[in-house]
C-alpha cells in the first residue's frame, strides 16, 4: 500500500511542510521533515485507489484534473471523519497554534475512518 501527498498547484514544489505545521506534529509523534511538496500528476489517479481532497476547492479541481473512468476515487478527506461534522479541512495558517492542533484532530479523525475503510475494502477483494 502506498501513500502520498499532492498538492493541486505547484506553488511550492520541492519544499518541506511549513514549520508550524512539523513542529505541532511532532508534538503528537508525526515526523514531517522527510517530505517534499509536489503537484498532482496524471498518473496519480491510476496509480493510487483514492486521491482525496482537504477542500471543496481543491476537490473541484482534482475532479476536473481526473480522467472519467477514474472519478470515483475523489473524495473529500473528512468523508471518512467520524468524530465531527465538519466535511473541509481549514487552512490552520491563520488560526494561530490551535488552528494546527485542530487540524491534526480532523486528520486524525479522518484517518481512523479511512484505515477502516480499507480495511473492509481488503476484505471484499478477497
Amino acid at each position: 500500500m502506498a501513500v502520498d501527498s499532492a498538492g493541486t498547484g505547484g506553488w511550492h514544489a520541492g519544499e518541506p511542510p511549513d514549520r508550524r505545521a512539523r513542529d505541532f506534529a511532532g508534538k503528537r509523534g508525526y515526523f514531517l521533515d522527510h517530505i517534499r511538496a509536489r503537484q498532482v500528476t496524471p498518473d496519480d489517479f491510476e496509480q493510487f485507489d483514492l486521491v482525496l481532497a482537504m477542500d471543496r476547492d481543491n476537490l473541484a479541481n482534482l475532479q476536473r484534473m481526473c480522467p472519467k473512468k477514474h472519478q470515483s476515487k475523489v473524495r473529500l478527506f473528512l468523508s471518512f471523519a467520524s468524530s465531527n461534522d465538519e466535511r473541509e479541512v481549514p487552512d490552520p495558517y491563520y488560526g494561530g497554534p490551535q488552528g494546527f492542533e485542530h487540524v491534526l484532530d480532523l486528520v486524525e479523525d479522518a484517518c481512523e475512518g479511512l484505515v477502516e475503510h480499507v480495511r473492509e475494502q481488503l476484505k471484499h477483494r478477497g
